[in-house]
């Protein structure tokens, strides 16, 4: 088994507090249903910046990445899988599947 970082792109904030409610049970049912594979269910992201070669900071990242979950699977394939059912993927976002590689 390996740990793979799903990082989410795009997607929305609910604007009431019943689409609020809506967004959370979805990704509640979601990683309910993921169960053991979740090993950290993450957060989503807020304002970012970018740190380039010599320490040069620029505005906010090019990635527009929006939040991440780590899940554990058997592999790439699996994990990709697990990730088609995310509530992002409803809400107009993507999901990008990276296999984390144990370096330390």
């Amino acid at each position: 088994m390996s740990n793979f970082m799903l990082a989410y792109k795009g997607g929305g904030m609910p604007e009431s507090e019943a689409d609020r409610q809506a967004a959370m049970a979805a990704w509640g049912a979601w990683f309910g249903g993921l169960g053991a594979s979740v090993v950290d269910g993450g957060n989503p992201f807020g304002p970012s910046a970018t740190v380039g070669a010599g320490g040069a900071v620029g505005g906010s990242a090019s990635s527009n990445l929006t939040g991440y979950t780590i899940l554990t699977a058997g592999s790439l394939d699996e994990a990709t899988e697990m990730a088609k059912g995310c509530p992002i993927l409803s809400d107009g976002g993507d999901v990008e599947v990276y296999e984390i590689i144990p370096a330390m």
